[in-house]
């Protein structure tokens, strides 16, 4: 999925957020949006997501606007990501539930996906009983279960240990590989930007910098 923004402006209160001219995100590629804090990453995230509608400017989606369809083939995962209080299976299967998937089908993939995530011992635990690694984990596999067009990650990896951060790069790459899946992540990991990223923007106070 191809991303296009066009004069895209974003106000808190009265202050600029975001100014973005004219950017694109490439189609079936992995960009890193990198920038310190408070340069409008996050916000750009959950406008891109379409969580955040209060902006003006115009966004296309392969050259269209968001709609229910388009908005079926996008996820976000957030930093601190949110998992219902049941069982991881069930956190995991969620996005094939309301996608109207077959059980019978959801259930061979749940299972694969939490086979390449290493997290099959998980299974009947709490997700909100999880340690910080293994909520980031496992809903990085939520996000990917169902095979999203477009998988927008902020700080996907940010305080991990390292042999998950080693597992969720590997599955990232793995999707984008694959499904050829357009990956949009937020990241302060220069040597995690190299390692993923085909393209990379940098934002600062809110404008595309070179």
């Amino acid at each position: 999925m191809e991303i296009s923004i066009l004069n895209l402006k974003k106000y808190y209160s009265e202050k600029l957020i975001l100014d973005i001219e004219d950017l694109k995100i490439e189609k079936g590629k992995i960009t890193g949006l990198i920038g310190p804090n408070g340069s409008g990453k996050t916000t750009l995230l959950k406008i891109l997501s379409g969580l955040d509608k209060d902006f003006s400017g115009i966004i296309k989606y392969d050259g269209k606007s968001l709609d229910r369809n388009i908005y079926k083939k996008m996820t976000l995962v957030n930093q601190k990501p949110y998992l219902f209080k049941r069982k991881v299976y069930e956190n995991i299967e969620y996005p094939l539930k309301v996608r109207g998937i077959k059980k019978d089908i959801g259930k061979e993939e749940v299972r694969k996906i939490m086979e390449r995530f290493e997290i099959k011992e998980l299974r009947d635990k709490k997700g909100h009983l999880l340690s910080g690694g293994e909520s980031q984990k496992v809903s990085l596999a939520r996000a990917l279960v169902f095979n999203p067009n477009l998988l927008l990650l902020d700080e996907p990896t940010s305080n991990i240990d390292p042999e998950s951060i080693k597992i969720m790069e590997r599955e990232i790459l793995r999707f984008n590989e694959e499904n050829k899946g357009t990956v949009l992540i937020v990241t302060h990991n220069i040597e995690q930007s190299e390692r993923l990223c085909h393209n990379i923007i940098y934002l600062k106070s809110g404008k595309v910098g070179y």
